[in-house]
């Protein structure tokens, strides 16, 4: 027999009592995330900021080897870029290292799921260690070229833009970018090396060595290697595919080796860099200006040639 409705009338007090609870309990929670949070960003900025002190003191060493009392006047010229640098790279490290993590462990978690691996673990673990990390190097500039030849068509140039707007090029520019460019980059680069089902220590060793590579060929340098740039990516190279010079705006993706511009003829290096850096974008230099130019409508006109 149904149970007439008033019955129910004398529990509804204590009902609102636990809905209050609830959400009390739910808005403590949503606290204790939000600090988490905020810890977490800190502790990341803490960790990126401590982890370019090796960096700063090496490219210092070398600036005053190769550029002695001029290095200063260098430092100073480059000072407003470099200060804009520093507050994007702070902003990314606080604000955008927990996507980065969870846009990471989502490709990661895809592939798994799905299997999808060109090339078994056990394949890989049958070579010696170096061989794999070789590999991987080789294969993570062989997707980072074609990526980063898409990063400058209209799609994907707005975000990309923000790193080419660095007019006085220094080792530093490698964390001028904006954090869209950032969760592609992942997001393409993870998706690859998971494809070929390379090993987790073969994976790190390819991200440690073309970041830190990374800032080298993007140092205020004016070395070309010589016969060893026609393998390897040298600073006045990658000083080229910065230049603000229309015949150069679609050249040197690569930041390893070189073989990969030359193979797929976007190879140009005429001598050390002597052009002006930075974009023919009308992008406004400062952090907010910075990260909403991939935002304005008409920084995605089709048609115009990035640059």
């Amino acid at each position: 027999m149904k149970e007439p409705a008033t019955q129910f009338l004398p529990h509804m007090p204590e009902f609102r009592v636990v809905v209050f609870r609830r959400q009390k309990s739910k808005q403590s929670n949503l606290g204790v995330h939000m600090i988490d949070l905020f810890s977490f960003g800190f502790s990341s900025s803490l960790t990126a900021v401590q982890g370019l002190l090796m960096p700063a003191l090496f490219f210092l060493l070398i600036g005053l080897a190769v550029k002695k009392a001029k290095l200063i006047t260098d430092v100073k010229k480059s000072a407003k870029e470099s200060t804009l640098n520093v507050k994007i790279f702070l902003f990314d490290s606080f604000a955008m290292s927990p996507v980065i993590i969870l846009v990471s462990l989502t490709v990661n978690s895809f592939f798994q799921w799905h299997g999808w691996t060109l090339v078994s673990q056990e394949s890989w673990s049958e070579l010696p260690k170096e061989i794999v990390i070789v590999i991987a190097v080789f294969a993570g500039d062989f997707i980072g070229y074609w990526r980063h030849r898409l990063e400058h068509t209209w799609i994907l140039w707005p975000s990309h833009a923000v790193h080419h707007s660095d007019t006085q090029m220094t080792w530093f520019t490698l964390q001028r970018f904006h954090p869209v460019n950032r969760i592609t980059t992942t997001a393409i680069d993870s998706a690859f090396l998971l494809a070929l089902g390379l090993p987790p220590f073969a994976v790190i060793a390819n991200g440690f060595v073309r970041h830190y590579y990374g800032y080298f060929i993007h140092a205020d340098l004016p070395w070309t290697y010589g016969w060893l740039g026609r393998i390897f990516v040298s600073p006045a190279m990658h000083r080229w595919h910065h230049a603000a010079d229309y015949r150069f705006f679609q050249t040197n993706f690569a930041t390893v080796f070189s073989v990969f511009d030359q193979v797929f003829g976007t190879h140009k290096v005429p001598g050390p860099c002597d052009s002006k850096l930075g974009v023919t974008d009308q992008i406004e230099a400062s952090l907010i200006g910075q990260l909403g130019y991939m935002f304005r409508k008409k920084s995605y006109r089709r048609g115009r040639k990035p640059r």
